[in-house]
């Protein structure tokens, strides 16, 4: 289902491409926390602070992965530890 503008404003990033991520996150059924990751990233580049709304994504699947998933802290740890040594 199309949103388009009923009224509300649909400032340019939340249509760049033949989908709203909304109607993507609704049809996928994601959690409110991937369902916002998933925003946030395809968002990014569309925005004044892309950087900013890669680290609210960041946070949101961190926050899933924490509830939703059980993974530790110190399993986070070691995720970014392994991102950082390689670069």
């Amino acid at each position: 289902m199309a949103h388009g503008n009923v009224g509300i404003n649909h400032p340019a990033h939340y249509n760049t491409g033949t989908i709203e991520v909304i109607d993507a996150i609704e049809e996928w059924k994601l959690s409110f926390n991937l369902g916002n990751t998933v925003k946030y990233i395809a968002r990014h580049e569309h925005k004044d602070h892309p950087k900013d709304d890669l680290k609210k994504a960041w946070w949101y699947l961190t926050r899933e992965l924490l509830s939703a998933y059980a993974v530790s802290e110190d399993e986070l740890v070691e995720m970014l530890t392994t991102v950082i040594k390689k670069e």
